[in-house]
């Protein structure tokens, strides 16, 4: 495995790869709405240098299931922040600030996601940083926009998922509104955010100009409900309703079962009802006059439900799913996270694969799904460890001497990172104030 100079764990520098290689982008995210569009920017290429605190860093480190191997830190960063160079300094230290300035005069993103007025504080707001640098792209990543009434407010992925109706859309109708169990609004905040970022940069090649780039976990959230607002809007009696696993714009949609185990049909036209229903040999319900028409098979759904299964429960899932790929009905098995990432579709498409790490020796990685033809995506490299790339970017990056970096050190900028109670430090580890800058 490569080693670094710097420090046994630093990160490989960014390779000379994807569509945003030569960029540079710092990463003031944490948790998964700011560090996903960071991710995204670090696969096509740039340089993301993540800052963290260098006490605990991003608080998503500490997400179970924690790994031995890493220390304790948990797979969830492993997750979001691939490709990414971590480094450790106290926001809090007036050095700590100046230094971070040096870093962004340099960068061309910045990416933020704390509470609102938090980096104006530390005199890093977008009006400071676009004077001193005008070609700057700064992205605010917020729970409810960084103006207007509701700037102060925090918020999270579940709680947004309710105010925006979204929970009242999930589950099913004899009991409350549910939440999805993946963090599918700040994963669609992020992909809001890198969109926005992405549209910068064109509009950058064009003027010269940075500007900034807003999201929000809830006016995201007001995109992921779909296409039932208008609805509500368009006629002021509809009511979007829950449905389970079903469909309330067609039918038969929903989960069937065969002999030894789920699948999931989405009957979305005509075509594909006479389909199926011929499939399963009974052209009677294929061809009769009020089931062609899509209000007529929503009338008789629980029918149709019935038919479909019976039909089912005489062979095997692997082979009603053979039948139905071959009749080009839509379908697919029910699975857990455990068998989808061992289903065929996952090893035709590469999504799983395990790369390097300095301390696990390797980890498992979940690859991008974009795929570029003429600019391949950057090589995965896993997250790092907290603070690994401090030395370097203050030597590489920066310029700084070795005078200026014991100054910050001696100063508190880099901290120390904390250990497990458990372990006794001896007085030459005592003495090692700042881990992260030992070579």
């Amino acid at each position: 495995m490569q080693s670094f100079s710097a420090t046994p764990d630093a990160t490989p520098p960014a390779p000379a790869t994807g569509p945003l290689r030569g960029m540079r982008v710092i990463d003031f995210t944490h948790f998964v709405a700011g560090p996903y569009a960071t991710l995204l920017l670090a696969d096509l290429g740039a340089e993301v240098i993540k800052i963290e605190n260098p006490a605990r860093g991003d608080e998503f480190r500490h997400y179970p299931p924690a790994l031995e191997a890493l220390d304790g830190e948990g797979a969830p960063f492993l997750w979001v922040n691939r490709n990414k160079r971590s480094m450790a300094v106290d926001m809090k230290t007036p050095e700590g600030q100046a230094l971070l300035l040096d870093l962004v005069k340099g960068a061309d993103i910045l990416v933020e996601n704390f509470s609102t007025g938090v980096m104006e504080r530390f005199g890093l707001g977008y009006e400071t940083l676009s004077k001193l640098h005008p070609s700057l792209i700064y992205c605010s990543v917020s729970a409810y926009g960084r103006t207007g009434a509701f700037a102060d407010r925090v918020g999270f992925d579940p709680i947004v998922q309710a105010e925006s109706g979204f929970m009242s859309l999930n589950g099913y109708p004899d009991r409350e509104g549910t939440r999805t169990g993946p963090s599918v609004m700040d994963i669609g905040t992020s992909m809001m955010a890198a969109n926005g970022i992405l549209a910068a940069v064109v509009e950058r090649l064009r003027s010269g100009r940075g500007q900034r780039v807003e999201t929000s976990l809830y006016a995201s959230a007001m995109t992921m409900v779909g296409y039932a607002p208008l609805q509500t809007l368009s006629d002021e009696r509809w009511v979007s309703g829950r449905h389970g696993n079903g469909s309330p714009d067609t039918a038969p949609t929903g989960v069937f079962h065969a002999s030894d185990g789920p699948i999931y049909i989405a009957c979305t036209g005509t075509d594909i009802y006479q389909r199926l229903f011929n499939l399963i040999g009974r052209e009677d319900l294929a061809n009769d006059p009020e089931l062609v028409v899509k209000a007529g098979r929503l009338k008789h759904r629980d029918r149709l439900f019935e038919a479909v299964n019976a039909a089912f429960a005489t062979d095997t899932r692997d082979n009603w799913l053979k039948r139905l790929r071959a009749a080009r009905v839509p379908a697919g098995a029910v699975r857990t996270i455990a068998e989808a990432l061992k289903a065929p579709e996952t090893e035709a498409l590469d999504i799983v694969s395990h790369i390097p790490h300095p301390s696990a020796g390797r980890i498992a990685n979940i690859r991008s799904a974009i795929t570029l033809e003429k600019s391949p995506l950057a090589p995965p490299v896993a997250a790092p460890a907290l603070g690994a790339d401090t030395r370097d970017v203050l030597e590489g990056t920066l310029g700084y001497g070795e005078e200026r970096i014991r100054a910050l050190d001696a100063a508190g900028v880099f901290g120390r990172r904390l250990r497990p109670a458990q372990v006794q430090e001896t007085p030459e580890q005592a003495a090692l104030r700042c881990p992260f800058l030992n070579p």
